[in-house]
């Protein structure tokens, strides 16, 4: 039997860590491995004891290199292509998701290797990270979210140069710019992500998901309104708040 493409397991009390296990192929995610990734990505969802989610990559040279540029154009169809990605939205679901996320990053972090941590809560990145979007080098967008993404955490004139060029930045880089919140020894990043999601699993669930609903939502929304927000969301979770 071949290894499976993705590692699900329960590392903590309340925390679940998703692996991507191509390390032969620099954890390139092909379809299959994208389908795994939403079917773990749910079965933590629906998981009353799963409180946090971690990211992980297998390996020691990336957390992911990216899309398999080998599968491109192997769709019988663009049509099935696009309904099969509808059907199965990783991204939309990532987006959505109430518990919190971490992603531990390592490696070469390219194209989808690093729009996936992107849609993470958190970046916790090892000290030899590479982090890139190579995709306009090799002729078609980002498509995974790195030209929304990346804008809307990075300096917006960085975040350009980044999808423009192609070229990697650094850990160091990547974390002046705000990519990633934290940069640790590389023998410190397992201890390091696994504490923190840990902290988080002790939270209050509830209070959790509606802070992220509400940053979520408030993103989109009038200063004033995204105040207004909180004010009511506030009141509804008054049995967990307070006063201040």
């Amino acid at each position: 039997m071949p290894d499976p493409l993705i590692l699900y397991d329960k590392p903590i009390d309340g925390v679940a860590s998703i692996t991507l296990n191509r390390p032969e192929a620099l954890n390139a995610i092909n379809m299959a491995m994208r389908d795994d990734l939403w079917t773990f990505v749910q079965a933590a969802l629906i998981d009353p004891d799963v409180r946090v989610l971690i990211f992980r990559g297998e390996g020691p040279r990336a957390f992911s290199a990216g899309a398999d540029i080998s599968e491109f154009g192997s769709a019988p169809s663009l049509h099935e292509s696009r309904e099969a990605r509808r059907q199965r939205d990783l991204w939309a679901l990532l987006e959505d998701l109430p518990i919190p996320t971490i992603a531990a990053l390592h490696g070469f972090c390219f194209g989808a290797g690093i729009e996936l941590p992107l849609y993470c809560d958190l970046r916790i990145a090892a000290n030899n990270t590479q982090i890139g979007l190579p995709e306009v080098s090799l002729g078609y967008i980002p498509s995974a979210g790195g030209t929304q993404l990346i804008p809307r955490i990075a300096p917006p004139a960085a975040a350009r140069g980044l999808i423009l060029s192609g070229d990697p930045i650094d850990a160091q880089q990547s974390l002046q710019w705000g990519i990633v919140h934290r940069v640790v020894p590389a023998d410190d990043l397992d201890g390091t992500v696994f504490a923190v999601a840990q902290q988080l699993a002790q939270a209050d669930p509830e209070l959790i998901s509606a802070v992220k609903r509400s940053i979520r939502r408030g993103l989109d929304l009038p200063m004033s309104a995204a105040i207004g927000q909180d004010t009511l969301t506030a009141r509804r979770l008054s049995h967990t708040l307070t006063d201040c």
